[in-house]
Formats: structure tokens, sequence, C-alpha cells
């Protein structure tokens, strides 16, 4: 590794720590000719896949768009950021593992809901008023009816 003081190419790791859940790892190194301390961060590079929106118009994926709407749907409600980042890993994973190019933007939004109607019904009923687009109170009362009427499962 490059240090980012002398430019040379000498260096020595000095700790090595994952972070993330094992996706990332974050190094603390020492440049052996100028003994300045740096950091360093390895990531997974995925392959970007494209969302295919209900024009047809095609998207990269956005891992920050998701966490946006779910930050935004559990607003005001007692879900601690963590679990979030967590929620937002697990879609991530199971897109990827799903889907290898593209994903219609109905897909993502499907996603997103059942994880947030395992994580917080109240957010989960705030998503779904915005991205199934409601236009009435039948709409909020049919959806609500229809998660209390689904399966427990934790």
């Amino acid at each position: 590794m490059r240090c980012p003081f002398c430019h040379l190419d000498e260096d020595r790791v000095l700790d090595t720590r994952t972070a993330e859940g094992g996706y990332m790892i974050r190094r603390k190194r020492v440049c052996t000719n100028c003994n300045r301390r740096f950091g360093t961060v390895e990531k997974i590079e995925q392959l970007t896949l494209r969302v295919v929106k209900r024009d047809q118009t095609r998207e990269p994926l956005e891992r920050e768009k998701i966490r946006r709407g779910i930050e935004r749907a559990c607003s005001k409600r007692s879900v601690p950021s963590d679990k979030i980042e967590q929620v937002v890993q697990s879609i991530e994973t199971q897109i990827y593992q799903e889907y290898e190019t593209e994903i219609p933007a109905k897909e993502v939004g499907e996603i997103v809901m059942a994880h947030l109607a395992r994580l917080d019904e109240v957010a989960y009923i705030r998503f779904a008023s915005v991205y199934q687009e409601f236009h009435s109170a039948d709409d909020f009362i049919n959806e609500v009816t229809r998660l209390t009427k689904r399966p427990i499962r934790s």
C-alpha cells in the first residue's frame, strides 16, 4: 500500500479488524520509511445491479436509497440505527443472491416490505402506503387487515 504521506510503497500492518458483519476489513498501517500511521479499508466490490423502473428506464441499485426509505418509514419509531443497518445489509444480500444483472423496482419494494414487516409493523404500513400508492383510508385498512392475518414469524 502506498503511504499517503511520503508516497512510498513500504508499510507494515499493525492491526486488522473486520467490520460490517465481515463484509469489510479495516487495517492500521505504519509506513516503514516515514513512520507515519494511516488506515485502510477493504470492502467487497460488487458488480452494479440495475433497477428496472416502471417506465423501463434503468438506474444503479443504491444501498443508500434503500436505507433512506427504511429510515423514513422508521422515523419516530424506536428502531435502533444498528438494526436498520442489519436490515439494509440483509436486503442487499438477498438481492445480490437472487439477481445477477437487473431487478425490477417492484421486486426491490417487495423485498423491503417483507423485511420491514418483520422489523416494525408501523414502519411497514408507512412504507407500503407510499410504495403501493394508497389513495384512501380503505387502502390502509385493507393492508392492516392483511398484515394482522399473516402468520407470525420471529
